[in-house]
């Protein structure tokens, strides 16, 4: 072999292990790269699973002692899940908006502020109470009282028992209560008894506002108005005492008032979102069940279609003349 040709080979031997050691380098370098971004990949998915979901729990009169109550069901969602849930307690104003802020996650929330939190933050209802006094299940009543001894009577039909009330004295919830307010009017608009809401004063004599079921109902009973309109829920304990219930009767029903339910932000993602439900479901089986009665005093927690659902609220808004 001469010398020159083994000088070639030489090269490139040494051109190879220059080559290995290249590819040997790359190949370190590559495995601490992906080494890298596993970690930081681990790091996202701790950060993630470690974000807290915030739940809203709006005060109701029937709801006393919630934030304790409302602590213990984030604590059993946290379990349920797998990760932080806060609970916090405001009015259902406090709750829409902090769907919108971006500062909760998800809230229980009656119908309407369920409509305006779907206009301001996209949030959606999926499910809805159940209480044993709905009459409807998931839908309740809206009710209009008036005194044991009333000489108005619940006639054949809808208007001819809405018409006795013109010229009288009538207790509403709030200007902003679904079944205290927004599905009499909009019952009565209906009926042609009235334009819109603004036109009361020309059929009733007087119009007041109880604020709450309780002050609508003592109302009647107190005789400051021969009618109250409020939820067949609050005509017994705890809004009246029994000897209260017992001067009073129902004079005419509005069926189909949805009722309140929990809702979810559109920012949850979907696959969050079905862990979520599933999780409050288990609030309906016996072992968990006194977690959920003690928030409001439902017994079960159903899935509803949004749309569906909050359709006779748009309905009574729109014959009314409010804006959701």
């Amino acid at each position: 072999m001469s010398v020159r040709k083994k000088g070639a080979l030489t090269a490139g031997a040494a051109l190879m292990v220059f080559t290995g050691l290249i590819a040997a380098s790359f190949a370190d370098m590559q495995a601490v790269a992906n080494s890298t971004r596993n970690e930081k990949n681990s790091t996202l998915v701790a950060q993630a699973q470690q974000k807290t979901l915030t739940v809203i729990f709006p005060t109701r009169k029937d709801a006393p002692d919630l934030q304790s109550k409302a602590d213990k069901v984030a604590e059993f969602l946290s379990k349920e899940l797998k990760m932080p849930v806060q609970a916090k307690v405001g009015d259902d104003t406090a709750a829409v908006e902090a769907l919108r802020a971006n500062s909760a996650d998800v809230a229980f929330l009656s119908s309407r502020p369920a409509l305006k939190a779907e206009e301001l933050a996209g949030a959606r209802l999926y499910l809805a109470e159940v209480r044993p006094n709905y009459s409807g299940k998931y839908t309740y009543n809206s009710i209009i009282v008036v005194p044991k001894d009333s000489s108005l009577k619940t006639l054949n039909s809808s208007k001819a028992t809405l018409e006795q009330l013109r010229g009288k004295k009538m207790a509403f919830t709030s200007p902003t209560s679904g079944s205290g307010f927004i599905f009499p009017v909009g019952e009565m608009v209906k009926q042609k008894l009235v334009e819109n809401r603004d036109r009361l004063d020309g059929f009733f004599s007087q119009v007041v506002y109880g604020g709450d079921y309780s002050k609508a109902l003592k109302a009647v009973v107190q005789g400051q108005a021969d009618a109250a309109a409020v939820s067949e829920y609050a005509f017994g304990s705890p809004y009246i005492s029994d000897a209260e219930k017992n001067q009073l009767r129902v004079l005419y029903k509005i069926p189909g008032v949805p009722a309140h339910g929990v809702a979810i932000d559109d920012d949850v993602p979907a696959a969050m979102r079905e862990r979520i439900i599933n999780a409050l479901l288990k609030l309906n089986e016996p072992q968990n069940n006194e977690l959920l009665r003690g928030l409001y005093n439902s017994t079960e927690l159903v899935k509803v279609d949004h749309n569906k659902h909050l359709g006779p609220i748009r309905e009574a808004l729109k014959n009314a003349g409010i804006d959701p």
